[in-house]
């Protein structure tokens, strides 16, 4: 029987090329948003939920609605995040970091408790938590996103060591620069606060990797399968980067 995974804000960005990833792989797939025109567009055989990953119900709805449906899962992408205010320090509004830091960590530990609790009777499973380089290194003006990123990758790595003598394995990739709409957000906000033009901080950013280039959501999602698949099975606790290597935080 195929595996089954579950793809948190799957219907977008990275989040759907690793639905599309996973499908094409022959696994199950199933993915929550909060956008219902993309939910409404997943091509067949993805199974969608519109859902806010960050609030508990709606989390504690969807993982009985899988184990109802499914009988467990596989596979968690603790995937949704948002990328929260672009200012400095000085300037951050506290509404704005705590909503980044709800979405972002609280919603990945919702998931990860309630995929736990489908995946420890089961005695396997693996996590894989969407952190950023960010969460590595941090990034100047975006301190709610840098604080949350971090978190992800420490709760990833407590997750890896409660689960694994349950079978669990929990790793985070951590994506630099990912062409696509949401980078595009972030480098016009960053050029506002920056007073520079939209090209100059993307040139910046690719610049500041050794392969001078953007990463593609390619790039995320077949790692994401690596990680998920057995060839991967003594691979637990690792935040993994996916950015060509970068190596200036600052363009």
């Amino acid at each position: 029987m195929s595996k089954r995974v579950l793809i948190t804000a799957g219907a977008n960005g990275i989040g759907q090329v690793m639905a599309r990833a996973f499908a094409a792989e022959g696994y199950r797939v199933w993915v929550t948003d909060v956008d219902a025109a993309q939910i409404a567009a997943l091509p067949p055989g993805i199974r969608g939920t519109l859902a806010d990953a960050a609030q508990e119900p709606a989390m504690e709805a969807l993982f009985a609605e899988i184990a109802a449906d499914w009988g467990g899962l596989d596979v968690l992408c603790a995937n949704a995040g948002i990328k929260g205010p672009t200012a400095a320090i000085e300037d951050m509004p506290l509404e704005g970091w705590h909503q980044c830091l709800a979405v972002n960590l609280d919603g990945a530990m919702l998931q990860a408790k309630h995929a736990a609790r489908l995946m420890k009777p089961a005695g396997a499973g693996v996590m894989i938590f969407t952190s950023s380089t960010s969460g590595l290194y941090g990034t100047p003006y975006r301190a709610p996103y840098v604080a949350a990123k971090w978190g992800v990758i420490g709760l990833m790595k407590t997750v890896a060591m409660e689960l694994g003598p349950h079978g669990i394995r929990a790793n985070a990739i951590c994506p630099g620069s990912v062409n696509g709409p949401r980078i595009d957000r972030v480098i016009e906000a960053e050029a506002a606060a920056k007073g520079m033009t939209p090209d100059a901080v993307r040139q910046g950013y690719a610049s500041g990797t050794a392969m001078k280039r953007l990463s593609d959501p390619e790039d995320v999602a077949d790692l994401a399968l690596f990680l998920a698949s057995d060839r991967a099975r003594m691979i637990s606790g690792q935040a993994m980067a996916v950015d060509g290597m970068t190596y200036n935080v600052d363009p």
